[in-house]
């Protein structure tokens, strides 16, 4: 199933994929009302960093022959998938009492969106949501645990290209 995916489309593919995951973090947030931790907004970083690079890759693989230079940048996007998976199963360790949390892990920021709204946030001693508790959880996995799912799926799939060029470069196709 693999070699249907070409590998000039996988860089349009990352793009939505991750367009994808940081829209539902964003409905989660902004219309659901689930306020974001620490290292929840730390978990999302990857994302942004992988649609810039796979941006590029795309653009430069518009050739019919995948170069060196997509390559790079898909390899960017393979480490920033890594990283990603690493935030997010630290994340979700956090949120299973597995380890401990960073200190700050109950010192996240307050969103507000205006200064009245924060300001009463203040006043009333609002606080900002724990990195150890799952805001929303579906079958026992948190949103942590799916972008931990979500990003070694997507650096899977960005390393497929580095791949079949190694397997091409040593004849093995």
């Amino acid at each position: 199933m693999l070699d249907r995916i070409t590998s000039n489309a996988i860089p349009w593919i990352l793009i939505a994929a991750s367009a994808a995951a940081i829209g539902g973090a964003l409905f989660f947030q902004h219309v659901l009302g689930y306020v974001p931790c620490s290292l929840c907004y730390l978990g999302r970083q990857p994302h942004y960093f992988a649609i810039g690079a796979a941006l590029i890759a795309g653009i430069l693989s518009r050739e019919a022959n995948i170069g060196i230079g997509v390559l790079f940048f898909l390899g960017l996007c393979v480490a920033a998938y890594l990283t990603g998976a690493g935030i997010s199963a630290y994340h979700a360790g956090v949120e299973y009492h597995w380890w401990e949390g960073p200190e700050t892990c109950a010192g996240g920021s307050l969103v507000s969106n205006s200064l009245q709204d924060l300001q009463s946030a203040l006043e009333g001693g609002a606080k900002p949501p724990r990195c150890d508790e799952a805001a929303w959880s579906l079958f026992g996995v948190s949103l942590a645990g799916f972008n931990f799912l979500i990003s070694l799926v997507l650096a899977g799939l960005s390393a497929l290209p580095l791949w079949r060029y190694f397997r091409e470069s040593r004849g093995e196709i």
